[in-house]
């Protein structure tokens, strides 16, 4: 008898215990009967929230889920424009279930990385429309956020029959592809290598001006010294040959004297001079007379 109440006292806690469950924080959990979502008296999924709930043991199996807002974010896929031109494309999108009955049914038993593939093949068919109906120039200019929203609004209607709600589409970087970047990049550099040799010519030829006008004026310049100078030469003659003619007028032995002692300085400079005159000459004239004179 006692081993008969053990063994019931075992088996009730085995049942109590499989007929519990607990639903975590930021999780929802739905319960499959017979291969069939449990859905409640409305005919709606029968979604249990956070906390502690009763289920049939052995009947009932319990299939949590992420209720939170989660955010795919897959490497960047290449897009066409309506110019038939490529463009790389980074994007990311934010998205939680919605309907946890379809979610489950669609996604083959809640496999998140099957529900990602899909939705990331619907989001990239709204991207695909959208850009393919507008230009580089109207996507780079300020179009970025209308492509956004339609995008989410297209992605969001196709992704209904997932059970998903998309929450944001956002375009994170776009950029050309390698071969076409590379090519850009060769003809800009082209571009500003032209543009910078027509300055450095227009530099060269400004520069040949200007030293063209400074060489013209230092010539002016330096034709104006030299004739001011020999003005200033001439009237310093002048002024010189107007001084020796009052001197010789007020005295002309005495300047005669002055001007025979310069010429015999200018003679006998250097014991190497030699000069081949008559002693009676008149060079001589204030070496024989004291006064000049002819004594003779």
């Amino acid at each position: 008898m006692k081993n008969f109440i053990i063994a019931i006292l075992i088996t009730l806690v085995v049942l109590a215990s499989g007929s519990l469950f607990v639903v975590r924080e930021g999780q929802r959990a739905i319960v499959i009967q017979f291969g069939k979502v449990q859905r409640n008296d409305a005919g709606d999924t029968k979604v249990f929230e956070p906390g502690l709930h009763y289920k049939l043991p052995f009947i009932d199996s319990v299939r949590h889920l992420d209720a939170r807002i989660q955010t795919l974010d897959d490497a960047p896929d290449r897009f066409v424009t309506s110019e038939k031109k490529d463009l790389i494309v980074d994007s990311y999108v934010k998205w939680r279930i919605d309907d946890f009955a379809r979610y489950y049914l669609s996604t083959n038993g809640g496999n998140k990385l099957q529900a990602e593939a899909l939705l990331k093949q619907k989001v990239n068919n709204g991207l695909r429309t959208e850009f393919g109906s507008r230009t580089i120039a109207q996507i780079v200019s300020g179009e970025r956020t209308e492509l956004m929203e339609q995008a989410m609004i297209q992605t969001a209607s196709s992704s209904d029959e997932l059970g998903i709600e998309i929450v944001d589409v956002r375009v994170k970087q776009i950029n050309l592809p390698t071969e076409v970047s590379n090519s850009i990049f060769q003809r800009m550099r082209a571009e500003r290598a032209a543009v910078a040799r027509e300055h450095r010519s227009q530099g060269q030829e400004q520069a040949e001006v200007i030293k063209a006008n400074i060489e013209a004026k230092v010539t002016v310049m330096l034709a104006d010294a030299e004739r001011n100078a020999r003005q200033l030469r001439g009237q310093g003659d002048a002024t010189a040959a107007q001084i020796y003619a009052e001197t010789y007028s007020k005295n002309p032995e005495f300047y005669g004297f002055l001007r025979s002692m310069d010429a015999y300085s200018a003679s006998f400079n250097s014991k190497n001079d030699i000069l081949v005159v008559e002693p009676s000459s008149d060079f001589f004239r204030y070496m024989n007379s004291r006064d000049g004179r002819d004594d003779q």
